[in-house]
């Protein structure tokens, strides 16, 4: 077996583990809402399981090995605070009504495995340059243009989406602000900056990997691109907003939706 299909095999197992675990703690907790927390620490885990069982010394895997645990443990830590005191999301509670007692075991593959496999998969980029770095001995090497390039990606990311959290955290805060729409900050140039900067992180994190030699996982930023645009991302949460929030919809009409763009008229 290659050290690649070890580690993979390695951390999916791990993974798997971990999201039955924690399946397991919602079903007593009755609140499958837990699992969105651990997204990001799910990534986290992978990539620390990857560099530990292939140890690599470069420049380029302690690289995406720090950027993958700076932004797991930032939005793990957002959305456990955010999540504090709500009860169960309303996704997972409509799920849970209509399947009923069913949900307890529905949840484990569509919610927590399915998640876990995801996690694994978006990971592709970060395990197999840390095993490339291991096979061909790469320490000796330096970070090259492209790295440079996918790390000042990763940063503008990191900045929309801390940023964009930060910024609906503080409009959200204020009691004046109950039922508008928050068009402040980077909110004014994109309907979803958080998303945006989530796309660009891990596209940052592909440029890196790409310059270690890992082009072939382009798949992996792309399926996160497309979960992020059409569905847990954007087409989820603006398929109702407008019936709770009318004026999203004036909101819609002059605001990009996901690319920063200056307003429309």
């Amino acid at each position: 077996m290659s050290p690649l299909a070890e580690t993979l095999l390695l951390s999916l197992g791990f993974t798997l583990t971990a999201m039955t675990l924690l399946w397991g703690l919602s079903v007593r907790l009755r609140n499958a809402s837990i699992v969105d927390p651990c997204w990001g620490l799910g990534f986290v885990l992978i990539a620390w399981i990857a560099w530990y069982w292939n140890q690599p010394t470069d420049v380029r895997g302690w690289l995406l090995v720090g950027l993958t645990t700076i932004w797991g443990l930032r939005l793990s830590a957002y959305l456990t605070w955010r999540n504090q005191g709500e009860g169960e999301d309303r996704r997972y509670a409509t799920m849970r009504e209509h399947h009923g007692a069913r949900f307890v075991w529905i949840s484990l593959g569509t919610v927590f495995w399915l998640q876990g496999i995801l996690m694994w998969f978006i990971s592709l980029p970060i395990q197999a340059t840390i095993v490339a770095a291991k096979t061909t001995n790469a320490a000796a090497g330096g970070l090259a243009l492209l790295d440079y390039a996918g790390l000042l990606l990763w940063c503008i990311g990191f900045a929309f989406e801390a940023s964009g959290d930060w910024q609906m955290a503080r409009f959200k805060a204020d009691p004046r602000n109950a039922g508008k729409v928050c068009d402040q900050g980077f909110w004014r140039y994109t309907r979803h900056p958080n998303y945006f900067g989530d796309a660009c992180q891990w596209w940052g994190v592909y440029l890196i990997a790409a310059a270690g030699g890992s082009w072939w996982t382009f798949p992996a930023p792309l399926v996160m691109t497309l979960l992020l645009l059409k569905v847990s991302g954007v087409s989820l949460l603006e398929k109702t907003i407008v019936d709770r929030r009318p004026a999203y919809a004036d909101y819609q009409a002059r605001t990009n939706a996901f690319i920063p763009g200056p307003r429309r008229k």
